[in-house]
């Protein structure tokens, strides 16, 4: 089984690998607007996963709009994350600003710097799951829409690894960690895990915390409430994930591997680590690096297991609801009405989502019931698809979700914690700090 390209983005895949470049050099149409202090419409966005998706949309509007042709330029996830925030404050932002909403989005509405969308999204929130949705908006006014499909963590797991151990896939905390015993006595890793990136290791807090204490936990964070990282239940995530770390659960090397080269994936779906718990954007790399696998139905996928006595409904999920477009407030008029009726026209269309499930990817649109079951690979967009759409609470990712500071100070926290250099309470009192 091989990653699909529809029939509007397979025109263009040709020319990726071609445009990224010429956009990394220096080459190609540079960015319009508030950006390059011009008058037409630009943006940024990000390079891999649904790229050619997004290329697509811009060469429809550009066919159809040849005065108003958006200047987009192309990053890696990191770089664009440093740039973004950097041109935003100094007012020199593309037109579209891609995002997480969360924490930054908020900077930005507080700060003025994105508009209300008002009208031009009306239409589209209509058709958009409510929980995704409601991440686009500050105090009520919608200032993101979701550009792209949902992404949900889920826990991957090779069963062949799992059948040869004697292991089922876990429903409780409990069975994970009896899990991680079997499974090191037949030599894999138990647990694959992306420590040198940091970011995929806030999934084991996010769910954790959760499942111990329900969402309410975290808003007592995004609330500042003082002492608010040191709530039982956040204390009680963090013993635990000291708990896997010291049964060898993730291995001896997991400070060494790296996400962005999709190390951990790599890990499963060789055999020499049973599961992975990571976002629903990596499945397109299982289907490319190991179709064999997936077609043979040994590529399971589950949702996290429960935690015994927790206040956490176990249907909750974490991720990324989406990633969101809004509108600069320092782009030329003409250049915010040409973005407003992009997001209109072109941001989830029926022909988007057609591509979206053809590349195995999940469109936050309501009632794609029928469409899903259509596609040929239809088993695992069913499964995310019905995570999302059932989901009591959809949790932002933290790092997301918290102002850019705190977020940097999460993430060296939890790296320290998950390296043994300070204990939970060491974590805790040192995030408690940041609020």
């Amino acid at each position: 089984m091989r990653l699909r390209i529809g029939r509007r983005t397979g025109a263009v895949v040709a020319t990726v690998t071609a445009a990224a470049l010429l956009a990394a050099c220096g080459g190609g149409k540079q960015p319009g607007g508030a950006a390059a202090g011009g008058d037409g419409p630009s943006a940024w966005a990000l390079t891999g996963g649904t790229e050619e998706v997004f290329r697509a949309q811009f060469d429809a509007w550009d066919a159809e709009h040849p005065d108003q042709e958006f200047s987009v330029e192309w990053f890696a996830n990191d770089a664009y994350k440093e740039k973004i925030r950097t041109a935003v404050g100094a007012g020199n932002s593309p037109t579209l600003i891609y995002g997480w909403s969360g924490g930054t989005l908020a900077d930005y509405a507080a700060n003025g710097k994105v508009v209300d969308l008002g009208d031009s999204v009306t239409e589209l929130n209509e058709r958009l799951i409510p929980s995704v949705a409601a991440n686009g908006e500050v105090d009520g006014t919608t200032y993101a829409v979701p550009n792209t499909h949902t992404q949900p963590v889920v826990m991957y797991h090779n069963k062949e690894v799992l059948d040869a151990a004697g292991v089922d896939v876990p429903t409780t905390y409990d069975e994970l960690l009896d899990a991680v015993g079997r499974l090191q006595d037949e030599g894999v890793t138990p647990i694959a895990l992306a420590g040198q990136s940091v970011w995929p290791e806030l999934m084991w807090i996010q769910y954790l915390t959760d499942r111990i204490g329900g969402p309410e936990v975290f808003q007592a964070v995004l609330d500042g409430e003082e002492g608010a990282w040191s709530d039982p239940a956040i204390v009680e995530a963090t013993t635990k994930i000291r708990e896997l770390v010291d049964a060898g659960a993730f291995g001896d090397s997991f400070g060494s591997v790296n996400a962005d080269q999709n190390a951990d994936t790599a890990l499963v779906h060789t055999g020499k680590a049973a599961f992975v718990l990571q976002g629903s954007w990596v499945y397109p790399n299982f289907l490319e690096a190991a179709p064999e696998l997936v077609e043979s139905g040994g590529l399971g996928y589950t949702t996290f297991p429960a935690v015994e006595g927790g206040a956490g409904d176990p249907a909750n999920i974490v991720g990324n609801p989406s990633n969101f477009w809004s509108v600069s407030a320092d782009a030329s008029e003409d250049a915010q009405a040409a973005a407003k009726e992009f997001i209109s026209t072109q941001v989830l269309s029926d022909d988007v989502v057609d591509d979206l499930l053809e590349i195995g990817a999940v469109p936050p649109i309501t009632g794609l019931e029928d469409k899903i079951a259509e596609q040929a690979d239809p088993d695992h967009p069913s499964f995310v698809y019905g995570l999302v759409r059932d989901a009591p609470h959809f949790q932002l990712s933290w790092d997301q979700a918290l102002p850019p500071a705190q977020a940097q100070e999460l993430l060296d926290n939890l790296s320290q914690l998950f390296l043994g250099q300070i204990d939970p309470q060491q974590f805790s009192d040192a995030m408690d700090a940041t609020l």
